[in-house]
C-alpha cells in the first residue's frame, strides 16, 4: 500500500503542477516574491482546482508515510513527471516522441533499480530536538540563500533557484508529516501537544508559495526539474540523518545504487526538457486566446456581411457604436 499511495500522490502532484502553473504564469511581474501573487492565484478557478487536488496529494503522501520510510516514499513520487507526460498526451493531445519515452523509461528503470539495490528501511525514530534543530537550520538557511540569489538573474536561473528552494521546503514538510503520522498512530489525544503538526502548516505554505513563484519566474523546464529532482534527494538525506533510515546498499551495491539514482534523475531531466512538458505552460491561456480570436473573427465577418447586404443599417449602427 505504501507504493500505491505514493503513486497516487505522484499523479495528484502532476495534476496540481499543471493547474497551478496555469493559474500564475500570466501574473504581473511586480508580484514576484510577494503575497499579491497568491491573491492573484486565488482568483483563478484553475488554480483553486489544482489546490484542491494538492490537498488530496497531501493525504495520499501522509498515508504512504504512515507505513513507509521517507527515503522510499519521496523517490517513488518522482513518477509525477511520467504521469505529467501522460496527462499532456491524453488531455492536451501533445505528441509523444523519444524525449518522453526515453525519459520515462530511464526514470522508471532508475527508480526501480535504486529501490531494489538500496532497499531503504528503518524510519521509525522520533528525532530529538537537537536533530530537528540541525536539520531545520540547514533547510531554512539553504532556502533563504536560494531566495536571495533568485532576486536577480535570468528567468531560467530564478526559476531553478526558486524551484530548488521549494523542493527543500517540501522535503522538510514531508519529514514533519512522517513524525506527525507516527505520533497520530500512538494516539490522537496527545497529537496536538506536539509542535510538528503546527510546523507543517508553516513549511507547507512556504513550499507552495515558493513553488508558485518558481512557476511564475521562468520556464517549466527549470522549475519542474529542480522540484522533482531535489525533493527526493533532500528527503533521502533527511531520512538517513533524522529518522535513521538505512540504505542496504554496501560494497559493490553502493556504486550501483548511486548509478541507478543518477539514471533516474537523468530520465527526470530529459522529461523536463521534452517538447510536451515545455509547451505545457499556457494551455488555458492559449485556449482563451483562440476563443477570443474566433469571437473577434466572427464579429468582423458579421459586420462585413451587414455592410454588403444592409449598407444603410450597418452605417447607422457603426455611427452609434463610435459615439
Amino acid at each position: 500500500m505504501v507504493y500505491l499511495f505514493a503513486l497516487a500522490a505522484g499523479l495528484s502532484n502532476a495534476l496540481t503542477s499543471i493547474m497551478q502553473r496555469m493559474g500564475v504564469e500570466k501574473a504581473p511581474e511586480e508580484m514576484r516574491l510577494r503575497i499579491g501573487l497568491m491573491t492573484y492565484a486565488l482568483r483563478r478557478p484553475i488554480w483553486l482546482a489544482g489546490f484542491a487536488i494538492m490537498i488530496a496529494s497531501f493525504l495520499f503522501q501522509v498515508a504512504a508515510l504512515s507505513d513507509g520510510p521517507l527515503s522510499i516514499v519521496q523517490p517513488v513520487m518522482t513518477t509525477e513527471l511520467i504521469f505529467l507526460v501522460a496527462i499532456l498526451a491524453i488531455w492536451f493531445k501533445q505528441p509523444v516522441d523519444w524525449h518522453e519515452w526515453g525519459g520515462a523509461l530511464a526514470a522508471a528503470i532508475g527508480l526501480a533499480s535504486f529501490l531494489y539495490l538500496a532497499n531503504p528501511g528503518g524510519g521509525d525514530l522520533i528525532p530529538s530536538s537537537t536533530s530537528w534543530g540541525e536539520v531545520g537550520i540547514a533547510c531554512i538557511a539553504s532556502i533563504t540563500i536560494l531566495v536571495f540569489l533568485a532576486r536577480s538573474g535570468s528567468p531560467v536561473r530564478r526559476s531553478a533557484l526558486l524551484g530548488t528552494a521549494s523542493a527543500i521546503a517540501f522535503a522538510l514538510t514531508a519529514s514533519l508529516e512522517k513524525v506527525t503520522t507516527t505520533l497520530f498512530n500512538r494516539g490522537i489525544i496527545g497529537l496536538f501537544s506536539h509542535w510538528q503538526p503546527y510546523a507543517i502548516a508553516v513549511t507547507g505554505v512556504t513550499a507552495v508559495f515558493l513553488a508558485q513563484n518558481a512557476f511564475h519566474a521562468g520556464p517549466i523546464t527549470a522549475s519542474q526539474a529542480t522540484l522533482v529532482i531535489v525533493d527526493p534527494l533532500v528527503s533521502i538525506i533527511i531520512g538517513v540523518e533524522l529518522f535513521g533510515d538505512h540504505l542496504q546498499a554496501h560494497d559493490a551495491r553502493l556504486p550501483m545504487a548511486s548509478l541507478a539514482l543518477l539514471i533516474m534523475f537523468a530520465g527526470v531531466f530529459l522529461l523536463c526538457l521534452s517538447p510536451a512538458v515545455s509547451s505545457a505552460r499556457g494551455e488555458t491561456e492559449c485556449l482563451s486566446d483562440t476563443l477570443a480570436t474566433a469571437r473577434k473573427r466572427n464579429i468582423e465577418e458579421n459586420k462585413q456581411y451587414g455592410r454588403r447586404h444592409f449598407p444603410t443599417l450597418a452605417s447607422h449602427c457603426e455611427h452609434h457604436s463610435d459615439g
